[in-house]
């Protein structure tokens, strides 16, 4: 799990008033949505779009692990319920639809995100999908950069970031509730996103006005989500009471390319656990069935081995979720090569003949 970062900036000026690993490179897990949204708004504004528009789910996205709005392939949502799930309940289905939309496919919407990042001033950041989901080490941000992309937010979109304050939302007849606690807890705070992974931890962006101030905060790397509400609910009352600022630091908009940053920490690739807005999704609550490859001494084999098959597998299943799963055998920890997300055991069943004619062991089995 990454380690805990922090930021905390005056919205009114735009200026860091203080931060610790502000520019450290983490994974931005369901913060991610936050730029999805970003360039939703701005096609909303341009025409592109309209809140009314149809978007049909493709099965592609419909495989998303959850959180999601559960919708059928085929069946279609509108813009409106779309950015009301991901804002409300960090919907994967409704991102990815969205991305697909939008540039055509996840990966083209990751690159849009990108580019759309460094004209306001996300030096470090590189997105490859609209969800958030884990994607090895290519996806990644910095607390600074998030606390940017928030104060765009407010800046460009003043009326669809009232959005970001919604406590639920009513879908298809069902009110599911938002994962923003801290909304619920603190007086003054307004929005805007949180997000877990196991790759990432506990995030969470925050907006507030508290006795006059503007604050934006972003925590990231929680170890869990009350310690990283506590943290934040800290900083901000800390720094709603401070009267005065030393040497801020001002927010510039960049539009100058960075290289592509690479995260300078280990981290286990496991989606299983993903869930994208608070309080996760242990491996028992994934129903189905999973296939294991191997069981090696260390993460980078694993890893390895994993990209190696994660083409054929998702061949068989677009929406198997590789997973790296540590494991203590005969005193020593080994690290378990797998793919969950199986709806059955047929499609596990040839999911692991597709690895077998590679010459790799695979063994099918039912997820507790």
């Amino acid at each position: 799990m990454a380690e805990t970062s922090w930021v905390v900036l005056d919205a009114d000026r735009g200026v860091v008033l203080a931060e610790q690993g502000g520019s450290r490179i983490q994974p931005p897990a369901s913060l991610a949505k936050m730029m999805t949204l970003y360039i939703t708004f701005e096609a909303i504004r341009d025409g592109r779009l309209r809140w009314d528009d149809q978007i049909v789910m493709s099965r592609h996205a419909s495989m998303k692990i959850p959180t999601k709005l559960w919708v059928k392939p085929g069946d279609t949502i509108s813009v409106r319920e779309a950015v009301d799930g991901m804002i409300v309940v960090s919907a994967n289905d409704a991102a990815a639809a969205i991305g697909e939309r939008l540039a055509g496919s996840e990966a083209a919407f990751g690159r849009l995100m990108t580019r759309q990042g460094r004209r306001l001033g996300m030096k470090h950041t590189v997105f490859t999908n609209p969800s958030g989901l884990t994607d090895g080490l290519r996806q990644t941000t910095t607390a600074r950069d998030m606390a940017v992309l928030g104060l765009a937010l407010q800046r460009e979109f003043p009326k669809e970031y009232s959005l970001f304050s919604q406590p639920s939302l009513v879908f298809r007849g069902k009110r599911r509730k938002g994962h923003n606690n801290l909304m619920y807890r603190h007086d003054g705070v307004d929005g805007i996103k949180t997000g877990y992974t196991s790759a990432a931890g506990y995030n969470i962006a925050s907006s507030a006005t508290l006795n006059g101030h503007r604050l934006i905060g972003v925590v990231l790397g929680g170890k869990t989500a009350r310690k990283r509400d506590e943290q934040m609910a800290a900083l901000l009352t800390r720094f709603s009471r401070q009267k005065g600022v030393t040497a801020p630091t001002p927010l510039v908009a960049l539009a100058v390319p960075v290289p592509t940053p690479r995260p300078p920490m280990e981290v286990a690739m496991d989606d299983s656990m993903i869930e994208q807005g608070d309080g996760g999704f242990p491996a028992s609550a994934l129903t189905g069935w999973h296939i294991q490859i191997a069981a090696l001494p260390g993460q980078e084999a694993a890893r390895a081995l994993l990209d190696k098959v994660t083409k054929s597998v998702r061949s068989v299943h677009a929406g198997a979720s590789a997973q790296i799963e540590p494991t203590i055998r005969n005193g020593k920890t080994l690290y378990r090569a797998r793919f969950e997300g199986f709806d059955d055991e047929a499609t596990a069943k040839r999911a692991c003949a597709v690895i077998q004619r590679k010459r790799l062991d695979c063994i099918a089995a039912e997820s507790p």
